[in-house]
């Protein structure tokens, strides 16, 4: 899976093509804490107009309007960029592996579900990886950037349950976020939802195959097929009631999550000691750093995804390779 990086033909892509998107997510996380910058100044210029009639004129509205449609725009161009950059990148990753398979397809022709893991589980590898890797690293990108302006907009304001120590804000989001993510990845290890998803795909394999072969062999009868759907149905109704338990926890802990910044934040705004345009700049990036910290929390159901397509995946490698160890020594 990994020959992408090994294999010297692949390295311009596999190499400097990382080092382009790396650089480019980090332009993305830096017009991002512009933005966040922005929300500050603008809701304090909001405050302060409608604290007393022409207080700003109308020139420094709209030019406070153009500098975040400037910025939007940036920020919207790296990310299109980003994207179609990234999309050939990890297809030609997909190529990579793709050929070390036709190359040893007599062998792995073989193994139970041989073309499903060749067409089938190295697209859904790519196009999971699209979304999930890159998402992964600007969200470590954005508690790099993000924490210390955290830290810096909640010195000197009282934090609910912290009191006035500097460092309440970072520590709330950090119980808040860290505690509910460990708290669904038990979970989702005692629904064994990873292994769920693994058995679904073998079952639905197995079906494709039996369904491929009676196109052509009219002994295989309605009976064997109907056998088989049976198993397909059984996996898929427990894995629709063990992400039934899941959801519950994930959905009722991301619905309580849109108080959190507001309860933290509750002495500060009742005593008065935030202005309109602080109190947004902390919310959002205290969203920011919590939105990143629970990344996996988010994503879950994509990890599960992406860990079933690569257990598979090194299954057929390893077969691959007992094929060929059983070849040479004959």
């Amino acid at each position: 899976m990994f020959r992408f990086f090994t294999e010297k033909n692949w390295h311009l892509w596999s190499w400097l093509g990382s080092a382009i998107i790396l650089s480019s997510l980090w332009i993305q996380v830096k017009i991002d804490v512009k933005i966040n910058e922005w929300f500050g100044e603008f809701y304090d210029m909001i405050q302060k107009a409608l604290g007393a009639p022409n207080a700003i004129t109308i020139g420094e509205y709209w030019a406070s309007l153009l500098s975040f449609i400037i910025l939007a725009a940036m920020y919207v161009g790296v990310a299109v960029l980003v994207s179609f950059f990234t999309s050939h990148y990890l297809f030609r990753w997909r190529a990579a592996m793709v050929e070390w398979y036709h190359s040893v397809y007599d062998k792995a022709r073989k193994i139970e579900g041989a073309a499903q893991r060749v067409q089938e589980d190295t697209i859904k590898f790519s196009r999971i990886m699209e979304s999930l890797g890159t998402s992964l690293i600007e969200a470590l990108m954005i508690l790099i950037e993000f924490m210390p302006i955290l830290f810096g907009l909640g010195i000197g304001i009282p934090i609910f349950f912290f009191g006035d120590w500097d460092y309440g804000l970072i520590v709330g989001a950090l119980i808040w976020s860290i505690g509910g993510t460990i708290f669904l990845v038990i979970l989702g290890l005692i629904l064994r939802l990873v292994g769920v998803e693994y058995d679904l795909q073998k079952k639905e394999a197995a079906y494709r195959k039996i369904l491929v072969i009676a196109e052509d062999d009219g002994t295989i009868r309605p009976k064997s097929i109907d056998e088989l759907f049976e198993d397909v149905r059984s996996i898929h109704y427990l894995s629709y009631l063990r992400y039934l338990y899941f959801n519950i926890g994930r959905i009722a802990y991301l619905q309580a999550n849109v108080l959190s910044a507001y309860v933290f934040l509750a002495p500060a705004i009742v005593a008065g000691a935030v202005t309109l345009g602080v109190m947004q700049q902390i919310i959002r990036a205290f969203g920011r750093v919590e939105g990143s910290m629970q990344y996996i929390l988010k994503a879950w159901p994509t990890i599960i995804e992406l860990a079933s397509v690569y257990k598979r995946l090194r299954e057929f490698e390893y077969k691959i390779k007992q094929n060929e160890f059983v070849d040479e020594k004959i």
